[in-house]
């Protein structure tokens, strides 16, 4: 299979419109507990000293070698839910594909005339596409694991105007964002943004997307962008509450592992959505 840069198709990317002045640095972490957040000038939760720290609280830190496992198992674990939700979710909002189902239900039952094949047709059908997807989705997962998500700190810690951050509670990482500059259009797009789904309604998420746009206005990006194939609408609302606006969207968009046979087509159906968020004019 090839695999195409990171740039290219193993990538999340975000976009965003309303902003607040947002002060930091890249060295600077958030502090987030499940009811507030601030900034601090300290980059890790062990050189807060002489505080009463809730126990409850989350720090937005840079990204350490030792973290490495538990970035790749969030990340895994981020998309494997995608299986699912673009199985049987997705088909909430896709209507042609909806009738097209009804039709080969009917005309299993005008051609078999039995109810039992008739009753399984849908059963198949949800199977095929529980199938496809995973056969997809599990083609991306392999790719990125082998590109940005194999070598952190070479595609985002060492480059200029690319940054890699964690969410740590209580001593364990559970959360993951990424920035990386586009110096062409002087935007930065946020990528592999998850959070680990036992510490999901906390903030979290807001939190991590709220550093990389202090990270854009620090480092004097014009935009920060993304873009996603998330089925959730918690998900498009997340990116809404930090001011992302939707930009445009493509259902041809090309995921490695992709085949465009005539069955994927039927069923493995996808929405790639654009956001962007614009920090001031050029």
């Amino acid at each position: 299979m090839h695999c195409s840069s990171p740039k290219m198709v193993c990538e999340t990317k975000i976009v965003a419109d309303e902003h607040d002045t947002i002060p930091g640095t890249k060295k600077d972490s958030i502090i987030v507990s499940s009811s507030q957040m601030w900034t601090s000038s300290s980059a890790s939760p062990n050189t807060i000293e002489g505080k009463d720290v809730r126990k409850d609280t989350v720090f937005i830190r840079e990204f350490e070698r030792s973290d490495h496992v538990e970035v790749r198992r969030i990340f895994y674990e981020g998309i494997m839910e995608r299986i699912p939700n673009t199985a049987f979710r997705g088909l909430k909002h896709q209507t042609q594909t909806q009738f097209l189902y009804a039709f080969l239900t009917l005309m299993c039952f005008v051609v078999t005339k039995s109810l039992a094949l008739t009753c399984c047709a849908p059963l198949i059908l949800m199977g095929a596409r529980y199938y496809f997807s995973r056969k997809v989705i599990l083609s991306y997962l392999d790719c990125a694991l082998h590109t940005d998500m194999a070598d952190i700190e070479e595609y985002y810690m060492k480059p200029t105007g690319s940054c890699f951050w964690v969410a740590v509670l209580d001593g364990r990482v559970v959360g993951i964002v990424a920035a990386q500059g586009k110096e062409e259009d002087n935007t930065v797009e946020l990528r592999r943004m998850s959070v680990d789904s036992r510490f999901r309604g906390k903030g979290i998420a807001k939190a991590l997307g709220r550093r990389v746009l202090e990270f854009a206005v620090v480092n004097n990006y014009s935009a920060v962008v993304l873009g996603t194939t998330a089925v959730k609408l918690a998900a498009h609302k997340l990116y809404e509450s930090l001011g992302f606006r939707r930009v445009g969207g493509s259902d041809e968009y090309t995921l490695p592992g992709m085949s465009h046979s005539l069955l994927e087509r039927m069923f493995f159906q996808i929405r790639y959505h654009r956001y962007r968020l614009q920090l001031r004019e050029e």
